[in-house]
């Protein structure tokens, strides 16, 4: 028997709100990214700038030694620029110095690293061009490529991948060009596009926008 005090049962029940907690939210007057873009931070690159500087000041170090009209005499190309002026076109029409010059600055000659031991030649001639011609398209490779990956790998990784791969390439190139001399960072700018390129097959599938990853697009 059930006494008059008893009280009726109340069930309460509580929806759950949908408010977003302030801390989850996204800040005011930002949108949040898009999904499946990876967003970069703001890491703002230097090393691959200072790359770029060091060529150039390195090509106009050797232009310097070079001094065209005291070696060539009046057969120099851009005689106002004085000693910094061009060897001859017939002989390199690259817009640089002559041969004797690289070889004397560093370029990589197969005879001088076997047999005189100068193994450093692998690595400085890394940092020679032949010309105008030749810097100004390794470096506009160097920016183009070499910023990106920057930016999203930071400068230690960058720098190792740009100067193991230009070792690499004055190995294969020891290899196989054993009669003339070899300049240039062509090995290193490989070693850069292999890595993006990498990059962009192995994370293929989380881009949402995969045209805008290729960088032949910005062209």
């Amino acid at each position: 028997m059930r006494s008059n005090n008893d009280s009726t049962a109340v069930e309460i029940k509580v929806h759950p709100s949908a408010r977003v907690h302030p801390a989850r939210s996204s800040p005011a007057g930002r949108p949040p990214p898009p999904p499946g873009d990876i967003v970069f931070g703001g890491w703002v690159p230097w090393l691959v700038h200072l790359f770029v500087v060091a060529n150039i000041v390195v090509f106009v170090a050797v232009m310097y030694v070079n001094d065209c009209p005291k070696n060539s005499g009046s057969s120099c190309l851009g005689k106002f620029l004085g000693r910094f002026s061009f060897q001859p076109m017939k002989e390199n029409p690259l817009l640089g110095p002559s041969a004797n010059t690289l070889d004397k600055m560093g370029a990589l000659d197969v005879e001088k690293v076997v047999h005189d031991h100068q193994g450093w030649r692998l690595v400085s001639c890394i940092w020679l061009h032949a010309g105008v011609f030749h810097l100004l398209a390794n470096m506009f490779s160097l920016l183009f490529i070499g910023i990106r990956l920057e930016q999203e790998f930071g400068f230690i990784r960058i720098g190792l991948v740009y100067l193991l791969s230009g070792f690499g390439g004055s190995l294969f190139s020891a290899l196989f060009i054993r009669t003339r001399i070899s300049v240039g960072a062509s090995g290193a700018l490989f070693g850069l596009l292999g890595a993006m390129l990498s990059e962009l097959i192995t994370n293929w599938t989380i881009y949402a926008n995969k045209a805008r990853r290729i960088p032949l697009n910005r062209l």
